[in-house]
């Protein structure tokens, strides 16, 4: 599984990137400004960065140079600007690509692994994530339980998959909210408690009887596998 953290400040085009590298298997993370994105990218230590230069707070190319006093973390970056000069200057400052807007998702996918095959990392294709007897397969995009498939829907499988991807965790329904429905200001609470009422009952449990789905009241929900005392 390879990691990618998005640095854009457009909403819209950021939430579209996340769904089309996670539909490729990438676990993502996001900044919507420079400063922002070179912290994450010290204290998340993703495995790739795709980097805008157009940011609110601190030109891309800035955030570059001074990510590269600290990190070799790879970086592509993802701009509008397609003069040669700016293209030169980037590479030159440690970029490890250049990809210009607008350009398809199956684009950026194909040259995340370049760069991560060229660099001897991972080439991005996610594992199964494996809690208990649950087994979420992201490039397939099928959940099974103890063997025996489930029938979920695309929102409930990404709503899954999310809480698979940090086993144990509390993950907030404001992050919920934001990383599966994509509503980075928030939105109504009763969305994702439908949704995980949808899946408690496809993986035969109940709020009052959880196996895998654990409410912590007043703070967000956690994936983890039955203990021996569960039924």
């Amino acid at each position: 599984m390879s990691h990618v953290l998005v640095v854009e400040d457009d909403p819209v085009l950021r939430n579209a990137l996340v769904r089309a590298l996670r539909d490729k298997g990438h676990a993502v993370n996001t900044a919507a400004s420079g400063m922002a994105g070179l912290d994450a990218a010290i204290t998340d230590r993703p495995d790739l960065v795709v980097l805008d230069l157009g940011l609110p707070d601190v030109d891309g190319a800035r955030v570059l140079r001074m990510l590269r006093a600290v990190s070799d973390v790879p970086v592509i970056v993802a701009t509008a600007r397609d003069e040669e000069p700016e293209m030169v200057a980037a590479l030159g400052d440690g970029a490890d690509d250049y990809i210009v807007k607008p350009f398809g998702a199956a684009q950026l996918d194909a040259r995340i692994k370049a760069v991560l095959r060229r660099l001897g990392l991972p080439d991005g294709v996610e594992e199964p994530l494996r809690v208990g007897g649950l087994v979420v397969s992201p490039a397939a995009r099928e959940v099974t339980l103890d063997g025996r498939t489930l029938d979920l829907t695309p929102r409930e499988f990404d709503l899954l998959a999310h809480l698979a991807r940090r086993p144990g965790q509390v993950v907030s329904r404001r992050e919920l909210l934001a990383e599966v429905w994509q509503q980075p200001l928030g939105g109504a609470d009763k969305t994702v408690d439908v949704h995980l009422s949808w899946l408690r009952r496809k993986l035969g449990e109940s709020a009052q009887a959880p196996r895998y789905l654990h409410t912590v009241r007043t703070v967000g929900v956690k994936l983890t596998a039955p203990g021996p005392e569960a039924p």
